[in-house]
């Protein structure tokens, strides 16, 4: 699944922020600790330099315990 990728610091500029109509950014981290928003939340948002923000692919903390 892809995912864009956050500085820590875009990642606490985010939390929190409403995106669209009763929906607000979550950032999380994969299993590279990589801070990391969602497609949906990029394609829905109108903020410019969240359009920006590198595409990669997701890893979830528990596919590595498998």
């Amino acid at each position: 699944m892809t995912v864009y990728q956050l500085t820590p610091e875009q990642a606490e500029q985010l939390r929190g922020t409403l995106y669209a109509a009763d929906s607000y950014f979550n950032p999380i981290q994969d299993a590279n600790d990589n801070w990391i928003i969602s497609v949906e939340e990029v394609g829905q948002c109108s903020i410019d330099w969240v359009k920006q923000l590198p595409a990669i692919e997701y890893i979830s903390k528990e596919s590595l315990t498998l």
